[in-house]
């Protein structure tokens, strides 16, 4: 995988989805009022098996088997030891609090075990909303929230740094906050209410700011992370007041941004690794120091540095990331290398203080066969890379796990290796499609890692990711209505950017040849409903492009409306749809797609947030959902569209089987029928709604996709993001 495509995920307005062309709402405030819902309905995750960055993790240093971990946007999550799974704590969080998914920082009391504080917040843009700091007594089961009034940046660079958020060893009511562009917060009520503490260093517009909290002793250290390599970037208090520059530290280039530390308590040596960039791209360059606390002494104990010479000619360029002790073990510390692409990350170990260390990477046996999506189509799979979570379990010292732009891996042995990843989803999705027949009952697109078709909803797809090619981020997908074997997808990928299945999805052919702007936008795809056309959609600034031959040529349609999703009517293979958000205009085609005249006008969709959906076995049965304009139906192919009176907004649309005895299929909405944006099922045609999901189950935004299951009932996926596809189904 390529770092360009992971940090694709932060600007999801830049895609369109198959089904619909979103962006991320810019909605800030509290999650909405209860409202009645289907009490029966029971939620779990379709497995993948990671699929996104974990930024940090955390063992608790007094209780054996309890871990904490931390992702970019999907939450955090606690270990449950008896289990080996991942719990999931922030599925709660709703639609109005979405940038609260991205988790900024974590902390645990080691006084008090069932303490957990979180910071959070995705962007720190002026279109994104406030931090907060939830607060728990009870191991994250339940919380308190404060509100911040600054912004945090989960989801930005150097969201592999901390951890920013720490509990005073003096002293367990007060905590300390790093902010990226408010300085240093301070808390003396366990997290309540939040001051701005007095702290040496200015805060620029580069939006690092504060990069780690740690604590070493009775004192705490802070990492700065818009030091210019000549000034200071560590600095410590020692009475939780005065803060000043810590002596004799390193400077220059390889030492520019502190990224992680950690305290080896029996030698009072602390260990902090350095970028000349705070990651996880971009950065070439880097080192690792200790500073013996009790004499002030600095000592580089830099495993290898960055700067050699491959042997393919190339430059050995990486920073360094990850940093754990081992409570057991005086001088043992394991630090990792980052953006190490030539070479391939790894973690190095030393047992003796920095003086030599050894590659874990070199001895690893890799088994990923419970996730074997992370071989990303070849033969076998990397030991990591954006490595900048690092643990060291302190009850356990053959226990490291590490995190990666997609898992978890973690030993027992310092030799064999796999993923710990049971239950931590973190997917964006993008694309949802339950095919009417055939094994699988689900295939999923997604940021990232393509697309996955799923046997079964509770392993990972043993097929992995669909190669022949391999996409990062998918961009497309859809199956013909009346030959559900035949499926096409689109993506970003580098050996091509469409593919074929003539089998439901299980194996693929590229497309022999595409036209030339899908390397640089590809877009949404569509087939008819028999397979024998393709449309293909790009940029706003770009025709749509026609194929009737599997790919293997393309025409352009000049009166597709640039920019616009493709949509193919389930029953008539010479019928296509399309609506043009510019001029909320609905376009349709009579002649399998080689032209487009418009139909109905004055469709208002707000901005380019929209979804068309046609119900399937019914042709010209339009839904078109407006956001907060509502939802619309036609019935005459999109000559006219009525209002539905039942919903106040709509974003997502999908159809499942119908319930016992009626005769239309059962309708799936993200929406609002009145202020709660929630997921609802309708089985009388949108004459009447029924809340699924409950207030423990949001999952912050879910506006990409939605499909109900053809085959059962009741049973209807979601598409997360940052929680993976969610479904649920009447228990």
């Amino acid at each position: 995988m390529h770092a360009s495509s992971l940090s694709r995920r932060a600007v999801l307005a830049g895609t369109a989805a198959a089904a619909a062309a979103v962006s991320l709402p810019m909605v800030q405030g509290r999650a909405q009022a209860a409202a009645p819902a289907d009490a029966g309905y029971r939620w779990r995750n379709a497995v993948q098996g990671g699929t996104g960055f974990i930024t940090g993790v955390l063992f608790h240093p007094s209780v054996r088997g309890l871990a904490y971990a931390r992702t970019d946007i999907g939450g955090a999550y606690r270990w449950d030891d008896r289990t080996d799974r991942w719990i999931p704590l922030t599925d709660h969080l709703g639609w109005d609090d979405w940038n609260l998914l991205g988790v900024e920082a974590m902390a645990v009391d080691p006084a008090h075990p069932n303490r957990l504080y979180l910071a959070l917040g995705t962007y720190a843009q002026s279109w994104a909303g406030n931090g907060a700091v939830l607060r728990s007594e009870d191991r994250g089961a339940s919380w308190k929230r404060t509100d911040l009034t600054v912004k945090l940046g989960a989801n930005e660079d150097g969201r592999g740094c901390g951890e920013r958020l720490l509990v005073d060893p003096r002293d367990s009511d007060t905590l300390w906050l790093g902010t990226r562009h408010d300085g240093l917060l301070k808390s003396t009520d366990r997290g309540d209410t939040w001051k701005a503490a007095s702290f040496p260093a200015a805060p620029s517009a580069t939006g690092q700011g504060v990069t780690l909290l740690v604590a070493a002793g009775r004192s705490v250290y802070a990492g700065w992370g818009e030091a210019d390599g000549t000034s200071a970037n560590l600095y410590r208090t020692a009475d939780g007041t005065t803060w000043e520059a810590v002596p004799g530290q390193p400077r220059g280039t390889a030492a520019k941004v502190p990224v992680r530390a950690a305290y080896d308590r029996h030698t009072h040596e602390l260990y902090v690794t350095y970028a000349n960039a705070p990651g996880p791209n971009g950065q070439s360059d880097g080192s690792v120091h200790k500073l013996r606390t009790t004499t002030g002494k600095w000592t580089e104990v830099t495993p290898v540095k960055p700067g050699g010479a491959t042997s393919d000619g190339g430059t050995d360029s990486f920073g360094y990331g990850g940093c754990a002790v081992d409570a057991r073990r005086p001088g043992t510390v394991v630090v990792s290398t980052n953006n190490r692409w030539s070479l391939v990350d790894t973690l190095y170990r030393t047992t003796d203080g920095g003086r030599t260390w050894t590659s874990l990477k070199d001895k690893a046996v890799l088994d990923v066969s419970e996730t074997p999506y992370l071989k990303w189509g070849a033969a076998e799979p990397k030991f990591g890379w954006w490595i900048q979570a690092v643990g060291l379990d302190p009850f356990d010292s053959g226990h490291i796990v590490f995190g990666t732009g997609a898992t978890l891996y973690g030993t027992r042995d310092l030799t064999h290796w796999a993923p710990q990843i049971r239950g931590l989803e973190e997917a964006s999705i993008r694309q949802l499609i339950s095919p009417p027949a055939g094994e699988a009952h689900l295939i999923s697109g997604s940021g990232d890692i393509g697309v996955m078709y799923h046997e079964r909803l509770t392993a990972s797809p043993s097929r992995g990711m669909a190669s022949n090619p391999v996409f990062g981020t998918a961009t497309g997908l859809a199956l013909a209505a009346a030959r559900p074997a035949y499926v096409v997808r689109a993506g970003w990928g580098d050996h091509g950017n469409g593919a074929w299945s003539s089998d439901g999805g299980k194996t693929w052919a590229p497309f022999k040849a595409q036209p030339d702007v899908a390397k640089s936008a590809p877009g949404p795809i569509a087939t008819n409903a028999d397979g024998s056309v393709l449309l293909w959609s790009f940029g706003a600034g770009d025709p749509g492009y026609r194929s009737v031959d599997n790919g293997g040529t393309w025409s352009e349609v000049a009166s597709f409306p640039k920019g616009a999703v493709p949509v193919a009517d389930p029953v008539e293979p010479s019928r296509f749809y399309a609506f043009d958000t510019t001029t909320g205009t609905l376009f349709a085609s009579t002649d399998s797609g080689r032209t487009f005249t418009a139909r109905a006008t004055g469709l208002d969709a707000g901005d380019t947030e929209f979804q068309l959906a046609v119900a399937p076995g019914r042709s010209g049965d339009l839904w078109l959902s407006l956001k907060g304009n509502g939802l619309y139906r036609s019935t005459d192919g999109g000559a006219s569209f009525t209002r539905v009176g039942s919903c106040r907004a709509s974003y997502t649309l999908g159809f499942g089987k119908a319930a016992e005895g009626a005769s239309y299929p059962a309708l799936y909405m993200v929406g609002s029928t009145e202020g709660i944006t929630g997921v609802y099922r309708s089985d009388d045609e949108a004459k009447s709604w029924t809340r699924v999901n409950d207030d423990q189950h949001q999952w912050g935004w879910i506006g990409a996709a939605i499909a109900g299951d053809p085959r059962v009932y009741g049973r209807v996926y979601i598409a997360t993001n940052g929680r993976g596809v969610q479904y649920g189904e009447p228990a």
